[in-house]
């Protein structure tokens, strides 16, 4: 029988009283630290802190030691649990590293003219050019009281815009890089103003090559293919937005007569022979 060297006496008891379970294991079996480490996952060095107290043995070298040496593994496994516990409890909590010091708030030099009971002009940022400097602070009161006066001009603008309708409505959003919403009316319809541009037919509605458009589509797109539709000499009815009966027979007529598949769908193929 090996002899062992004595357990840290700060070693919790219930650690300890797997480590003396482990170490009657070990002598039982007659095998050495090396011969260990070669029948098990663990080094030789890794079984000599497990049976020396030094650190808690993993559950997977209690069970290989425990079947190595034909002994009770779920009872070692329960043993190595309660150790857990106490191993934990054992070990120091680490402390919390002080606060850094802050550093005190730089206090601003106060000037002559605050000094001498005045108050402190404000600070003026200045852009520097060749030869001048141009103060910032009287550019951008400037800015704020020519945006101050045209706010009330421009929002009557705004409004009369939101509230059209029709192409003039289409081509003023278009305009400005966004169309008015699309909001269908009961019994509204929309002027058609063809113009071809650059060998393209447009409407006024939309600038569109490639939206699909089928039976109960709505929207400005739908405008500028009846529209359009009109123009090639194919009824769609009123020229309302909404694609209803009348505009899908249209489209069909349209598709035969350009040798297209005749689905009523208005695609990239139909544009085409809409714009011509």
């Amino acid at each position: 029988m090996s002899r062992w060297s004595g357990l840290p006496a700060s070693l919790d008891h219930r650690v300890r009283q797997l480590v003396v379970q482990l170490r009657r294991l070990k002598d039982h079996s007659g095998l050495s630290l090396a011969a260990l480490a070669a029948r098990t996952p663990y080094s030789k060095s890794s079984w000599e802190r497990y049976l020396n107290g030094k650190k808690l043995p993993p559950a997977g070298a209690v069970e290989a030691l425990a079947r190595l040496c034909g002994a009770d593994v779920t009872r070692l496994l329960a043993l190595h649990e309660v150790a857990a516990q106490g191993w934990s409890a054992g070990r120091p909590v680490a402390k919390a590293p002080p606060p850094v010091p802050q550093a005190p708030p730089r206090r601003s030099r106060p000037s002559p003219r605050a000094a001498g009971g005045e108050a402190p002009l404000p600070a003026v940022h200045t852009v520097r050019g060749p030869g001048r400097q141009v103060p910032l602070g009287p550019l951008v009161l400037g800015a704020l009281a020519v945006l101050v006066v045209a706010l009330p001009v421009l929002r009557p603008w705004q409004d009369h815009l939101a509230a059209g309708r029709g192409t003039g409505a289409a081509m003023a959003g278009r305009a400005l890089g966004a169309a008015p919403e699309y909001t269908p009316r009961p019994g509204e319809t929309f002027d058609c103003r063809l113009q071809r541009r650059d060998g393209v037919l447009y409407a006024g509605h939309s600038r569109t090559g490639s939206a699909v458009l089928g039976s109960g589509a709505e929207g400005w797109d739908v405008v500028e293919a009846q529209c359009l539709l009109r123009r090639h000499g194919y009824d769609p009815g009123v020229v309302d937005g909404l694609v209803g009966g009348r505009t899908l027979r249209a489209v069909k007529r349209l598709q035969a007569g350009s040798g297209l598949p005749t689905d009523g769908i208005v695609g990239p193929g139909t544009w085409k022979a809409l714009r011509r």
